[in-house]
């Protein structure tokens, strides 16, 4: 049995590029940093970065050109491959190694939390002062309690 998969989450480093094949068919090719964060041997803190390059095809190119963004969160799930190629200029074999992407999952932009509560308190000052503290924790007010007798399953 054999088996190719990647799955990555982390940022992107670059806004993408699209391009066209010859074929007509869209490809769009970005870049994904993620963190590894360790101790080491004397228990000092580490951390490690890696790049990873990444190649999507099809509709899934077009969309992933047009919503995504330098710094947004970003998983990608796909197989790796690697290329190469005679170097134009005579320097030799060249190799990249990629990652050809089946799916990709649309993360939160940079500076942007995902918060609810962030979101509200930025929309009025006043509105945030009149509310009661469940409320600005973002609880959710359901109104009256449900009485267990009363679903019908």
């Amino acid at each position: 049995m054999y088996l190719n998969k990647a799955l990555i989450a982390g940022n992107l480093t670059r806004d993408p590029e699209m391009k066209s094949l010859p074929s007509g068919s869209k490809v769009t090719t970005f870049s994904v940093a993620t963190n590894r964060v360790y101790k080491d041997a004397n228990g000092q803190k580490k951390e490690e970065t890696e790049y990873h390059n990444i190649v999507v095809f099809g509709r899934q190119a077009e969309t992933s050109a047009e919503y995504l963004k330098k710094g947004q969160q970003v998983m990608i799930e796909g197989r790796i491959v690697t290329r190469s190629w005679e170097d134009a200029n005579g320097g030799g074999k060249k190799y990249r190694t990629e990652i050809i992407a089946d799916g990709v999952q649309f993360g939160s932009r940079s500076g942007s939390t995902g918060d609810y509560n962030n979101n509200q308190e930025s929309k009025s000052d006043t509105a945030a002062s009149s509310n009661n503290k469940d409320e600005d924790m973002g609880s959710i007010n359901y109104g009256e309690t449900i009485n267990p007798d009363d679903i019908p399953f």
